[in-house]
Formats: structure tokens, C-alpha cells, sequence
């Protein structure tokens, strides 16, 4: 079961921050706070300030270029998982466009045999003897 100090809303965990804060050992009082109370950062430095604390705005503007980087390795990691499932289903050289890919201009656009060109062809493909 989940503490009860990460179960507190936001009312209740201001209460019980005066006093957390006051006996808080550590040196970085937003990353504490965040993780005892299992809230992210934003809303550890907007209680905090709350609370009366000053948080440099320099420290607020790397905790969001750190999570900006996150979001956008978490999207990149989605991204490739994705273009590997296709790669999976089509083979190497071939996506959802193209039946065979037989290479890319220099803007990096593919270019090759689609799907459609290749039902066509199979379809004028004389039956075998």
C-alpha cells in the first residue's frame, strides 16, 4: 500500500510540509520534497513557494530544459519502436509505402515499387506450368 504522505492532496501536504520541511536533512529541498510526497517538480517548487520558499528562477528553467529532454527521449525511443514494428511486418527494404525500396534522394525522400504497382504486376504475372 502507498504511504499515506504520498497520498495527501494538496491542502493536506502543505499542512504537513511546514514541519517536513523544517526537519528536511538533505540539500536540495525540491527534490526531497518531490520525491517524500510523490509529486513531480512543478508541483514540489509551486508548494514550496507556497510555503514561502524563493526557488531561482535559473534552477526552474533547468528543471524544465531536463524534463523537455526527457519528453522528447521518451518520444524518439516511441518513434524508433514504432519504425521497427513496420520494418518488422515489411522487411529491411520496405515500409508501408513501398513494396521494395530501392534507395533515397538526397532529401531523403524513398523511392521504389509500391504496394500498388506490385499487385499489379502480380496480377500480369502469367500462372506458372
Amino acid at each position: 500500500m502507498t504511504p499515506k504522505h504520498k497520498r495527501l492532496k494538496r491542502k493536506q501536504r502543505l499542512v504537513v510540509a511546514k514541519d517536513w520541511v523544517q526537519t528536511y536533512p538533505g540539500k536540495n529541498v525540491v527534490r526531497g520534497y518531490r520525491k517524500y510526497f510523490g509529486v513531480d517538480w512543478r508541483c514540489a517548487v509551486t508548494e514550496l513557494q507556497m510555503l514561502g520558499y524563493h526557488i531561482p528562477e535559473d534552477y526552474i528553467k533547468q528543471l524544465q530544459m531536463a524534463e523537455d529532454g526527457r519528453r522528447k527521449a521518451k518520444a524518439e525511443r516511441k518513434q524508433k519502436r514504432e519504425a521497427e514494428q513496420v520494418g518488422d511486418t515489411f522487411g529491411i527494404n520496405s515500409n508501408k509505402c513501398f513494396y521494395y525500396i530501392v534507395g533515397y534522394t538526397s532529401g531523403g525522400a524513398a523511392f521504389g515499387i509500391t504496394w500498388e504497382e506490385w499487385e499489379r504486376w502480380e496480377e500480369m504475372r502469367l500462372p506458372d506450368m
